[in-house]
């Protein structure tokens, strides 16, 4: 996780129209039993659902496509590795909440906590397409969502506010590709492992004998691009 610092930040600048709140009775915001799973796997199963933020006057959907997953007390590159304080504590609560951060004194992160309780681990969200238009780092994503800690500690399982939804679009094995985190060279080793998920383009393509080949590329990314840790 990138390093936080205090501060009240920047205000929120949404420049999305929010729509007409949600039909419930169709999508049901994930339950925690999604989130009391293996941290890889939930971060893997979150590429292709959506969140949704709701704020009162409207809601925004957002397809996820890219978040990094934080590992237990042993990742070095995890909040939780610098002991358990008043910051780090609702890492090591139940499921399915959120963790927001604030680094730089202006970005705002979103995280949701996974696995049983006392074991600290989290699931950060990178990128969102809304609208076909991507929304690529986790500060941009939070500033445009109105995403500050006044979310932090929520329940994401609820539906209030802030909460994550299965849209029924099945995501292939081959479409998710797993990359080293972002912004954690201080972790050593720990910033090298692939806990880095996000949804890749795929494309078809017939070659002369006819058969096919798979073509694949990082969406909204190029693939010799190192994005920054806030706007990447």
């Amino acid at each position: 996780m990138l390093s936080s610092s205090t501060g009240s930040g920047e205000a929120c600048r949404n420049t999305y129209q929010f729509y007409e709140p949600v039909d419930m009775s169709t999508f049901k915001p994930l339950p925690r039993s999604f989130f009391d799973r293996p941290t890889l796997v939930v971060a893997r199963s979150l590429v292709g659902k959506y969140l949704v933020r709701e704020n009162g006057k409207g809601t925004i959907l957002g397809k996820i496509i890219e978040v990094e997953a934080y590992v237990g007390a042993e990742d070095k590159a995890c909040h939780a590795s610098k002991g358990r304080t008043a910051r780090t504590e609702v890492l090591f609560g139940p499921p399915g909440i959120s963790y927001v951060y604030l680094i730089y004194g202006m970005y705002h992160m979103l995280n949701v906590v996974t696995e049983r309780p006392e074991f600290p681990a989290a699931v950060l969200i990178r990128a969102i397409e809304v609208d076909g238009e991507l929304i690529d780092g986790p500060g941009k994503l939070c500033r445009e969502l109105e995403i500050d800690r006044s979310l932090h500690r929520l329940d994401m399982t609820n539906g209030q506010a802030l909460w994550f939804e299965d849209r029924g679009k099945r995501v292939a094995a081959r479409q998710v590709g797993t990359f080293p985190r972002i912004g954690v060279d201080y972790a050593g080793a720990w910033a090298k492992k692939p806990w880095r998920f996000r949804l890749i383009k795929t494309s078809v393509k017939r070659t002369v004998s006819g058969k096919e080949r798979i073509r694949t590329g990082e969406t909204g990314e190029a693939l010799k691009t190192k994005p920054s840790p806030v706007d990447r």
